[in-house]
């Protein structure tokens, strides 16, 4: 394979796919209830009815984490293998156009007041923002599900940085900054820092935070016809945000993207939205 960085992914997509399985809870989430069946599915028993408060989330993160990081176990069973292969194949494909979509946003000032208005600063605060401000006007207006609503958001956040810092220890993914002109941009897995808390790498933690916020507002005021568009619109601003900065490569976003909604939407979410 001549592309060492789609070559390196490819021997790392076993640990790299641990929380696509999780979309197969899908099949739960449309079948009938646990209480008509008799039975629950892991994921459920671990977050479905949970209890949500500031209190109790550090706990509801703690069972998440269990729950993401044990589905090897899964794999090894020969379970879930489709959905995390709908995640991975489109990874692989964007990774391997690397050297393709990186170059054009490497040499063009055509994004600078773009840029700007939605820096890594500035677009960290609009995700912190949204969560906080729906937490204090639920609180203020005694509305427990806005609180809720804002306490799940918190909590996909935080699963999808905690998978984060894991994926990016492991990847030590180099930034398309870390590169000139023209690349070649093969070569960034294990090439760049593997300090999780270092900007870029692989997921983006932007994009997959955007997109679990808004995937828990969307689906939970899904009433209100226009709120899911404008959810998903500022997250998917954001997340196109990192790749004309080149913090990150298009397959990053992507990934971190995918993880986000995932980890909203089958991890936080079911039963309760």
């Amino acid at each position: 394979m001549k592309n060492p960085t789609l070559c390196a992914f490819l021997n790392l997509c076993l640990l790299l796919s641990v929380p696509s399985g999780v979309l197969a809870r899908q099949q739960a989430d449309t079948s009938a209830p646990p209480e008509a069946t008799g039975t629950a599915s892991p994921g459920q028993q671990a977050g479905a009815y949970r209890t949500v408060s500031l209190a109790k989330l550090p706990k509801n993160i703690l069972e998440d984490q269990k729950e993401i990081f044990l589905f090897p176990k899964q794999l090894a069973r020969g379970k879930h293998w489709w959905p995390t292969v709908a995640v991975l194949v489109p990874t692989a494909g964007l990774l391997a156009a690397d050297p393709y979509t990186a170059p054009p946003f490497r040499t063009t000032t055509s994004f600078h007041g773009f840029n700007s208005a939605f820096s890594g600063t500035n677009t960290a605060a609009i995700i912190a923002a949204v969560p906080a401000a729906m937490y204090g006007w639920g609180y203020l207006r005694k509305n427990t599900y806005a609180r809720e609503t804002a306490l799940l958001a918190g909590q996909a956040i935080a699963d999808g940085f905690l998978l984060d810092v894991a994926f990016k220890s492991v990847t030590g993914r180099k930034q398309p900054l870390a590169y000139a002109g023209n690349g070649p941009y093969t070569d960034s897995f294990f090439s760049g820092s593997h300090n999780p808390f270092h900007s870029g790498g692989f997921y983006s933690l932007h994009a997959a935070a955007a997109t679990s916020v808004a995937t828990v507002i969307a689906r939970r005021y899904r009433n209100h016809r226009w709120v899911p568009y404008v959810a998903y619109g500022l997250a998917g601003v954001i997340s196109f945000s990192r790749i004309t900065l080149s913090d990150h490569f298009p397959a990053d976003v992507f990934f971190g993207g995918a993880m986000g909604y995932v980890m909203a939407r089958f991890v936080v979410l079911p039963a309760r939205d």
